[in-house]
C-alpha cells in the first residue's frame, strides 16, 4: 500500500521482503510413516494382485463371516428366493409332465376321477406359493402332495432337505457375525499415549490397559512387538521387521488380573530396541510400538484379542499416568475420567544405555527435580503469605470497625505518648 501510494520507493520495498524471507528458516515436515496398526486395532494392509481367488470358495462359511453385513444379507435374502423359485419351476415342470395344467382335467378332477400330482397348481405362481409352504413349512391347506407322483414326492424331500442346509447356514453365519470376538475388544481400551520414565532406578516404557466390562478376561496376557524398517549387514531390506519385546510382570505366568486398569511397564535394558534411544532421539526415529492383549471371554468362552500402536509422535518422556482406582467407602472405584492423563516428572534424558554406564547422571536428575519441588513450595508459601498479608490489609481499609483506636498515657511528667493496642 505504501508502494502504490508513492510514500516508500517499490524497490525498497521489494528488497525488504526478500531479506525477510532469506532469514526465515524453511522447515519441510518429514514425511510422515503410514502405521501398520491403527489406534482402533485394524491393521493398514491391502492385499493386491491376488491370483488364486478360488481359495476363498473353498473356505465359503469364513468368507461369508468375513463379508460386511450388507453383503451377508443380500446373499441370505438371494439365497431363499433362489431356492423357492428353483423349486417353483421343477414343481411346475411336475405339474406339467403328469397333465396338471389340462384345463380338461379340472372337470375330471371334480368327479374323483383324474388326482393330480398337487392340487390347485394351475400356474407358475400356485406353484411358487407352494413352494415357499414347502420349504417355510407354512402349510395353509390349499396345496397339497398326493400319492399319485413318486417324483413330486422326491422332488418334496429333496427341497426340505435344500432347505435345512440353507436356513444352517445362513443361520450360523449371521450368529457368528454378532458373536465375533473382535465385538468384545470395544470394551478393551488402551491409553492414547505411552510415557518413559524412571521406575525403580530404571528407565521403564509405559502404558495403560483398562476394560470397561464387568466380565473379566480370563487368562489374559499382553505382549509387545517393535515394527520398523531394518537393511540387514547384505543389504537386504526389511520393510517390516517384528521385534518381540519383554513385559515386566512379577508374575511367572505372564498373565494379568485385568479387574481394574493396569499400567503395563516394559523395562529398557540390554534387551530393548530402545535401547540406545535417547528423548532428542526419539522424536527422529521411525519406529511403531504395537501392544497385543490376547484373554478369553468370561460369558461366551471366545479367545479376543485387542489391539492397537504407538508411534513417535504419541510417547511422552519424563511424564507419568495419574492414578485413578481410589478406596470410597469399602469400595475400590475407577475414575475413567483420567485415564490417558499423565503429569510430568522427572527424568534423564539420555537414553537408557548411558544411564547404565553413568548412574550418576540418575542421582543428579532427581536431586535438580527435589530442589526444583522445594523452590517451588517456598514460592507457593510466600505467594500465600503475601495474599493473606494483602487480604488483611484490604479487609481493614474497607471495614472501619476493624481499625483499631489510638489510646493516649499521661505520664507523671505531664508529657503524652500515643501507642497502639
Amino acid at each position: 500500500m505504501l508502494a502504490r501510494k508513492s510514500i516508500i520507493p517499490e524497490e525498497y520495498v521489494l528488497a525488504r521482503i526478500a531479506a525477510e524471507n532469506l532469514r526465515k528458516p524453511r522447515i519441510r515436515d518429514r514425511p510422515r510413516k503410514a502405521r501398520f496398526i491403527a489406534k482402533n486395532g485394524a491393521c493398514n494392509l491391502a492385499h493386491k494382485n491376488i491370483r488364486e481367488q478360488g481359495r476363498f470358495l473353498q473356505d465359503i462359511f469364513t468368507t461369508l463371516v468375513d463379508l460386511k453385513w450388507r453383503h451377508t444379507l443380500v446373499i441370505f435374502t438371494m439365497s431363499f428366493l433362489c431356492s423357492w423359485l428353483l423349486f417353483a419351476m421343477m414343481w411346475w415342470l411336475v405339474a406339467f409332465a403328469h397333465g396338471d395344467m389340462d384345463p380338461s382335467t379340472e372337470s375330471t378332477t371334480n368327479s374323483t376321477k383324474w388326482t393330480p400330482c398337487v392340487t390347485c397348481v394351475r400356474s407358475f405362481t400356485s406353484a411358487f406359493l407352494f413352494s415357499i409352504e414347502v420349504q417355510v413349512t407354512i402349510g395353509f391347506g390349499g396345496r397339497m402332495m398326493t400319492e399319485e407322483c413318486p417324483l413330486a414326492i422326491t422332488v418334496l424331500i429333496l427341497q426340505n432337505i435344500v432347505g435345512l442346509i440353507i436356513n444352517a447356514v445362513m443361520l450360523g453365519c449371521i450368529f457368528m457375525k454378532t458373536a465375533q470376538a473382535h465385538r468384545r475388544a470395544e470394551t478393551l481400551i488402551f491409553s492414547r499415549q505411552a510415557v518413559i520414565a524412571v521406575r525403580n532406578g530404571k528407565l521403564c516404557f509405559m502404558f495403560r490397559v483398562g476394560d470397561l466390562r464387568k466380565s473379566m478376561i480370563i487368562s489374559a496376557s499382553v505382549r509387545i512387538q517393535v515394527v520398523r524398517k531394518t537393511t540387514t549387514p547384505e543389504g537386504e531390506v526389511i520393510p517390516i521387521h517384528q521385534v518381540d519385546i519383554p513385559v515386566d510382570n512379577p508374575i511367572e505366568s505372564n498373565n494379568i488380573f485385568l479387574v481394574a486398569p493396569l499400567i503395563i511397564c516394559h523395562v529398557i535394558d540390554k534387551r530393548s530396541p530402545l535401547y540406545d534411544i535417547s528423548a532428542a532421539d526419539l522424536a527422529l526415529q521411525d519406529l511403531e510400538l504395537i501392544v497385543i492383549l490376547e484373554g478369553v471371554v468370561e460369558t461366551t468362552g471366545i479367545t479376543t484379542q485387542a489391539r492397537t500402536s504407538y508411534i513417535a509422535e504419541e510417547i511422552l518422556w519424563g511424564h507419568r499416568f495419574v492414578p485413578i482406582v481410589t478406596e470410597e467407602e469399602g469400595v475400590y472405584s475407577v475414575d475413567y475420567s483420567k485415564f490417558g492423563n499423565t503429569v510430568k516428572v522427572a527424568a534423564p534424558r539420555c537414553s537408557a544405555r548411558e544411564l547404565d554406564e553413568k548412574p550418576s547422571i540418575l542421582i543428579q536428575t532427581l536431586q535438580k527435580s527435589e530442589l526444583s519441588h522445594q523452590n517451588s513450595l517456598r514460592k507457593r508459601n510466600s505467594m500465600r503469605r503475601n495474599n493473606s498479608i494483602r487480604r488483611s490489609n484490604s479487609m481493614r481499609r474497607t471495614n472501619p470497625s476493624l481499625i483499631v483506636p489510638k489510646v493516649q498515657f499521661i505520664t507523671p511528667e505531664g508529657s503524652q505518648s500515643a501507642s497502639e493496642t
